[in-house]
This record gives structure tokens, C-alpha cells and sequence, in this order.
């Protein structure tokens, strides 16, 4: 027994101290051959993900080709590289748009409203739910709230516009002297509701998920201690989830300027329109309506740049405050 434990621990020792020759010495080949060892060694991992990359590629990659048209006089004749280079004149022309400081407004009202009431409303779900110990209502209310995720936003305006209607509709009937769909004050309310509505239960899954990771020694040991149910869910729960939190809060902020289209566009009318033109459906009736494409595109580019600049920003504030980081 001596002499196997004592041939096992020279085994071992001989094992460690040559890792880190081996590694030298795949660091010291070239760099073709790396690749030929690690695609070799990985093309079954390599092959599942081909796919989602020739997706990225040809869906978000390939289209960027398009971004010069924001600094060029589109020629249909010419193509996209064929038209005269005018440098920043399209952003100029829409910095100076008297709609600017309108369609900037609404779309960042719009969008905090959004971001904020839809990063709050799951995590309470998400809480609330974790707190049932009965199975089956669990399962009951998770349904429940997860289904309104799959309908389609035509039906939801439709249903908006329903309940909403003066003197007939369930909400419309206490409002009988003007329709809440043509108020511009009641607009951003509109959308936030029913957004957060509308996906509350689909967002609070990944929170539910990082819940059920909990160790329930934790509960346990809460409890002895005296713990209520509130104060579980603030020294154990929250904790928990508070990663998860600063991720996905991160990742929203990427999207700060990006209001929903279908949505607005569908709720938009005449009434209403000057607090519901954001970025989106300006950029809609300019490129398509008005066939002014080299003028949406530089809009477009707008938009997305500021989007970066948010999402760079909130990671570099969460990085430096927490652990908590996407890059």
C-alpha cells in the first residue's frame, strides 16, 4: 500500500510540474498550427455553434455595408458606394429638424418609462412567486402570467383600442367625454402598462431561475435566526439575484433608444402623434414614405451609436462600483 501511494504521488508530482512545460511549449508553436490543434480537438463545439454565426454574419454583419448611405447622396442608378460623399450633411439636416428636440423627447420618455417600470415589475414577480411553497398554484400563476408574452402586438393595440373606447369600453366608459388613445398626456402610460403587462411574466423566468439556485440552508438558518418573510427576501433573495440584475439592466441600457416600432406605430394617430413620434416611426415615414434613404439611414446611425455609448457607459459604472460586467 506504502509503495503504490508513494508510486501514485510520484505519478501525480511528475504530471503537475509538466504542465506548465507543455503549455510553454504550445504557446511557442506557430499560430496555424494552434488553430489546427484546437479545431481538431474542438469542430464538434465549432459545428453546433456555425448556425448562430452565420446568422450573426449575414443579419447583422453583412447589412453594415449599408451604414455609408448616411454619408452619401443615394443614386438608385449608382448603387450604394456610387453616390456623391457629403461627409456629415444628413445628420446636420436632422440635428436642425424642427421635429429634433420632439421625437428626441418622446423617444427617451418613452424608453425610461419602459426600461425602468419593465426592470421593476419582474423582479417583484419573481419574489412574489418564489414565495409560494404550494407546486401546483405556482405552476398556475407562472402560466398565467407568462401567456400574455405570445400574443401579437396587433392584438394588443386591438385590445387597447377595445377596452378604451368611450361609453363602451370596460376602462373608455369612465372617460366618456374623449378617448384616451388620442390623449398625448396618456400615451406614454398606455405603452408602458401594457408593455410591462405584457412581458412582466416572460422577463421574471431568468429571475426565477437564479431563485431556484438558492441553498435552502440559507432559508433554514434565516429562519432560526428568526427571519420574517420580507426579511428573507431582503438578505437572502435580492442578494441572490442582484447579478442577474445588473446584467440584464446592462444589456437593456444598449437599447435605451430603441422604442418599440410596431407597437407605437399601431397606437399612433392623429390625435396623439405629438407625443408618440419617436426615432422609429420618424425614421419609417422619412426612409419609406419619403424615399429619403440616405437621410433615414444617417438617423438610424444615430440611434445606434447612442445606444453603444449607453451600454459602454453602464458597464464601465457597474464595473467599476461591482463585480457585476458584460466586458
Amino acid at each position: 500500500m506504502r509503495k503504490t501511494a508513494q508510486r501514485g504521488a510520484q505519478v501525480v508530482t511528475t504530471l503537475s510540474s509538466s504542465i506548465p512545460d507543455n503549455i510553454a511549449i504550445q504557446r511557442s508553436q506557430p499560430l496555424p498550427v494552434r488553430l489546427a490543434r484546437h479545431f481538431q480537438r474542438f469542430w464538434q463545439i465549432w459545428l453546433m455553434i456555425l448556425p448562430g454565426c452565420c446568422f450573426v454574419l449575414f443579419f447583422s454583419y453583412v447589412p453594415m455595408w449599408g451604414i455609408q448611405l448616411a454619408f452619401r447622396d443615394f443614386d438608385p442608378r449608382k448603387g450604394i458606394t456610387g453616390g456623391k460623399f457629403v461627409g456629415f450633411k444628413y445628420f446636420n439636416q436632422f440635428f436642425t429638424d424642427p421635429n429634433f428636440t420632439a421625437v428626441i423627447t418622446n423617444t427617451v420618455r418613452i424608453s425610461l418609462w419602459t426600461l425602468v417600470m419593465g426592470f421593476i415589475f419582474p423582479v417583484i414577480l419573481a419574489l412574489m412567486i418564489n414565495q409560494v411553497s404550494n407546486a401546483k398554484v405556482k405552476g398556475f400563476i407562472q402560466t398565467v402570467t407568462y401567456m400574455p408574452h405570445f400574443i401579437s402586438t396587433v392584438v394588443i393595440v386591438s385590445m387597447l383600442n377595445i377596452l378604451l373606447t368611450p361609453n363602451t369600453g370596460i376602462i373608455g366608459r369612465f372617460f366618456p367625454d374623449h378617448s384616451l388613445m388620442g390623449e398625448p398626456k396618456a400615451f406614454t402610460a398606455l405603452y408602458w402598462i401594457s408593455e410591462v403587462w405584457q412581458h412582466v411574466g416572460w422577463n421574471s423566468i431568468i429571475y426565477l431561475a437564479a431563485l431556484s439556485g438558492v441553498n435552502t440552508a440559507l432559508y433554514e438558518a434565516a429562519k432560526i435566526d428568526g427571519a420574517g418573510r420580507l426579511q428573507l427576501i431582503r438578505h437572502v433573495d435580492i442578494p441572490t439575484i442582484l447579478p442577474t440584475m445588473g446584467i440584464l439592466l446592462i444589456m437593456n441600457m444598449g437599447s435605451v433608444l430603441s422604442v418599440g416600432f410596431e407597437k407605437v406605430y399601431l397606437m399612433q394617430n392623429v390625435l396623439n402623434q405629438p407625443a408618440s413620434e419617436v426615432i422609429a416611426t420618424f425614421t419609417y415615414k422619412i426612409g419609406i414614405q419619403q424615399s429619403q434613404f440616405s437621410y433615414s439611414t444617417a438617423i438610424g446611425l444615430f440611434n445606434t451609436v447612442i445606444n453603444f455609448i449607453f451600454l459602454v457607459l453602464a458597464n464601465f459604472i457597474a464595473k467599476r462600483t461591482s463585480e457585476t460586467s458584460i466586458f
